[in-house]
């Protein structure tokens, strides 16, 4: 779950990291008031998930109150990368002497922690990294035994940092602190600035949580309305599903993230176009189940749906039931064909089958995508 910039920045706030002084505002008015808290120049910032935003126009600059009222009333209701902004962050303006990068992710490879230091901040990150290699410097972290901060300073030093630039170190092991504490999967503070009084402020800052561990964190009190417009996104999160909107016409369940993308990859082969990417997890129950199906049976685009399901542990005939329950209270009118294999399949078999829904005996997803295409054909 990614979190707004002002999200981020109340977490930052809570470790000691500073951040400039700004308010939220879906308004002139909040505009208005948010000003007049701050300090002016400012900076108005389109609150928006999604990467790239200063490059979209996303970010503007105000010397008075009516230019920023202005700016705020461009951005409210309008679309950067495909999504609506309903919220602007209005913050002092900071004039940058230098700018860093910090962050915190997992690798890849171990799965461990790693955090990353640049003597270069602001936009294109990831090139200057690459062309500047002198310029950026890594460390993986093991969870137990933790990321000290005479470790961050040793990370400063090795790019050449000295003097009052030391002081990053604290803030790229408080840094740490917050990933760890919210079970994030990505804190990025970028830029990180100096001012020529030697005062470090975090411009931008993203942090990213574990879905899996957001039960953990009520008091981040997520709107889930702010984030996605999707009802059928807000639904699948609240139930504990994997749910992606995609272009096509055919509906696609599946029991595990490989398996579910096989089978997008698969529809898409034999000519056919995913509505969707959604996936049970491995949890499957008969509630999890109906569910699933009523979600995506409220897309009005679709003209079949394809249920590709593995039990190796869970019990087949739970998720049969949970589909024909579905079925018999929702009577769709579009074709509908399960692939189904595993524990206690021939009784899920069953079920199905006597409620006249058509199942793929074979563990070929191919069989079952084939079979689909000719019921639409």
């Amino acid at each position: 779950m990614r979190l707004f910039e002002y999200e981020s920045k109340e977490i930052l706030k809570e470790f000691g990291i500073p951040v400039p002084k700004g308010l939220t505002a879906t308004s002139s008015d909040e505009a208005v008031s948010a000003v007049q808290k701050t300090a002016l120049p400012v900076a108005i910032k389109a609150q928006v998930l999604v990467a790239g935003r200063g490059k979209a126009g996303g970010v503007k600059f105000a010397s008075s109150t009516e230019e920023a009222i202005t700016h705020t009333k461009e951005f409210i209701g309008k679309k950067i990368e495909g999504h609506d902004v309903k919220c602007v962050l209005i913050e002092e303006k900071i004039d940058a002497k230098h700018e860093y990068y910090l962050g915190v992710t997992i690798d890849q490879f171990s799965g461990k922690p790693i955090v990353m230091l640049s003597t270069e901040g602001g936009v294109d990150i990831e090139s200057i990294a690459m062309k500047k290699t002198k310029s950026f410097v890594s460390k993986k972290v093991s969870i137990s035994r933790g990321f000290f901060e005479f470790e961050a300073r040793e990370l400063c030093r090795s790019l050449g940092l000295r003097g009052s630039a030391l002081k990053l170190s604290s803030i790229l092991h408080k840094l740490y602190e917050a990933f760890v504490r919210y079970d994030a999967t990505l804190a990025e503070i970028n830029p990180l600035a100096i001012t020529s009084e030697g005062k470090f402020y975090a411009i931008d800052a993203k942090l990213e949580i574990d879905d899996n561990a957001l039960f953990r964190h009520p008091d981040l009190e997520l709107k889930l309305k702010t984030r996605f417009e999707d009802e059928i996104k807000i639904e699948a999160v609240k139930s504990g599903l994997s749910y992606v909107k995609l272009d096509g016409d055919i509906g696609v369940i599946g029991s595990g993230a490989g398996l579910t993308m096989a089978t997008v990859d698969l529809i898409e082969d034999f000519g056919g176009k995913p509505a969707n990417f959604l996936e049970t997890g491995g949890g499957i129950t008969e509630d999890l189940m109906a569910k699933a199906v009523e979600l995506i049976l409220r897309d009005k685009r679709l003209k079949a749906l394809l249920i590709n399901l593995y039990g190796g542990i869970n019990p087949m005939p739970l998720a049969a039931k949970g589909l024909v329950r579905t079925y018999k209270k929702l009577k769709p009118r579009i074709p509908i064909l399960v692939k189904l294999i595993g524990n206690e399949q021939e009784k899920a078999w069953e079920i199905l089958e006597s409620a006249g829904i058509p199942v793929v005996r074979s563990i070929q997803t191919e069989k079952a995508v084939e079979k689909l295409m000719k019921m639409l054909r």
